[in-house]
């Protein structure tokens, strides 16, 4: 009988919610999960707040709900870093090697979405009080709310959001995570160029030193010339060694980031780097966040106005119900203060996103202009190289000829060495460069696999 009880009562809460007059009065009683998107109340929307408004610069639109678009769009991202290439083979070893912490932060938001979803059902609350004769009473009390101002339904946004949020924050995280992999690979082969360029010129320097310690012992050439050589000779092996040292460094962290050794191999700039079309993660990570901070607002802005909900309790003495109006926090003198407050928060977040767009535009424009830097710069070095490799070639002849003192020669060598390391540095940084791009959108993993 009891249970017959239990039942018939909360049927009837359920059905009272649903069966409610839409524009009773001014007030929309249909449920949140019967309800349009972006229904609601017009004296609502009269009675707290002036009207919302969109920054012109960025034409946002915050107020339309997650609807799961922004982790199709990160899915649907492809890679950039050719299949089977060295990139390729980091990238994925960087991101199987990875804790995701950021995974587990997306999964328990999709939890508490799913959660949230069911938030317009009745809530069902067993009671146990002692009276004053000392028996124990148990009841169970049915709460069901017809009207709350939407805020149920914003509480069912906000979580949609935070899964959107948590979504480019996991991209985010294991693009940065592939960068960060691909800059340490890259710093270990800079090292060894710039080592094996450094060798080299080691070698030929300590030759022309045997050439002015035998014309100083011959007394053709002073002691200058012997000190000058040796200087360049010591600049060149703290270079190597330098260059060494930072490359043993980023391969030891990148043995440590991925588990194990990487194969040395030779690399090339990509040529696809920064596909059209998409948005950089940033933006996608404001505008999810923004949607998020509407919801909030509109969830705490309906906890300020008026509601009604239905209750009811049963217990061995019989069943009541009844209906309850009123507001979660009261209405008092700061009340509309309140609700301004709300209000802005929802237009910062807005601003918020027009800052975001922006800053991503001049971020992108800046890497953009400094990849076209630096290949101007590769391909100048790479033509001086070139020049002083004749020229060296040229005074050596003129050397053995009597025509050219061994310090000149020795000066152009020295100036071939200093470009073809410039060289080298615009040859990775050029590849840096295209890597950070690709990173700001996304493309440094599939977005499935992530």
């Amino acid at each position: 009988m009891a249970a017959r009880k239990y039942l018939s009562l909360f049927c009837a809460t359920t059905l009272l919610a649903g069966c409610m007059d839409g524009n009773m009065g001014g007030f929309n009683f249909t449920p949140p999960h019967l309800a349009e998107d972006g229904t609601a109340p017009a004296s609502a929307s009269a009675a707290g707040s002036a009207p919302q408004t969109r920054s012109a610069a960025g034409n946002i639109d915050v107020d339309t709900p997650a609807d799961g678009s922004v982790v199709k769009t990160l899915v649907a991202r492809r890679s950039v870093l050719p299949a089977g290439s060295p990139y390729d083979k980091i990238g994925r070893a960087a991101l199987a090697a990875g804790s995701r912490s950021a995974e587990s932060e997306l999964r328990s938001a999709k939890l508490r979405a799913e959660a949230e979803n069911k938030n317009w059902l009745p809530t069902v609350t067993p009671n146990i009080s002692l009276t004053s004769l000392g028996e124990t009473l148990a009841s169970l009390v049915v709460d069901q709310v017809l009207y709350d101002n939407g805020k149920r339904k914003a509480e069912r946004a906000y979580a949609a959001a935070d899964v959107e949020v948590a979504a480019v924050s996991l991209s985010q995280d294991q693009n940065d995570r592939v960068f960060n992999a691909l800059k340490l690979y890259l710093t270990g082969l800079r090292g060894d160029e710039k080592s094996a360029t450094s060798t080299k010129a080691i070698k030929q320097m300590r030759h022309f030193k045997r050439i002015v310690d035998g014309r100083v012992s011959g007394g053709v050439s002073d002691k200058g010339d012997q000190r000058m050589v040796e200087g360049k000779l010591l600049d060149l092996s703290a270079e190597r060694d330098l260059a060494q040292e930072e490359a043993a460094v980023a391969r030891a962290e990148l043995q440590a980031m991925l588990g194990g050794s990487a194969a040395k191999a030779k690399v090339t700039p990509l040529k696809t780097y920064a596909p059209s079309g998409l948005q950089s993660l940033s933006v996608l990570k404001a505008e999810a966040e923004a949607k998020r901070t509407v919801a909030q607002a509109t969830a705490e802005r309906a906890a300020q106005l008026p509601g009604l909900s239905a209750s009811g309790t049963v217990n061995k003495n019989g069943t009541s119900a009844g209906l309850n109006a009123g507001t979660t926090l009261g209405l008092g003198f700061g009340t509309k203060a309140r609700l301004d407050a709300i209000e802005n928060s929802k237009e910062t977040a807005r601003e918020n996103v027009v800052e975001a767009r922006e800053a991503a535009r001049r971020n992108q424009s800046r890497l953009e202009q400094r990849l076209i830097s630096l290949q101007r710069q590769e391909a100048e070095t790479a033509k001086l190289v070139r020049e002083s490799r004749q020229t060296f070639s040229l005074f050596q002849s003129q050397f053995k000829a009597g025509q050219r003192s061994v310090l000149e020669v020795v000066n152009i060598y020295e100036q071939l060495t200093r470009r073809e390391m410039e060289r080298l540095d615009a040859k990775y940084d050029v590849i840096l460069v295209q890597l950070e791009l690709a990173r700001d959108l996304g493309v440094l993993a599939d977005g499935g696999e992530i």
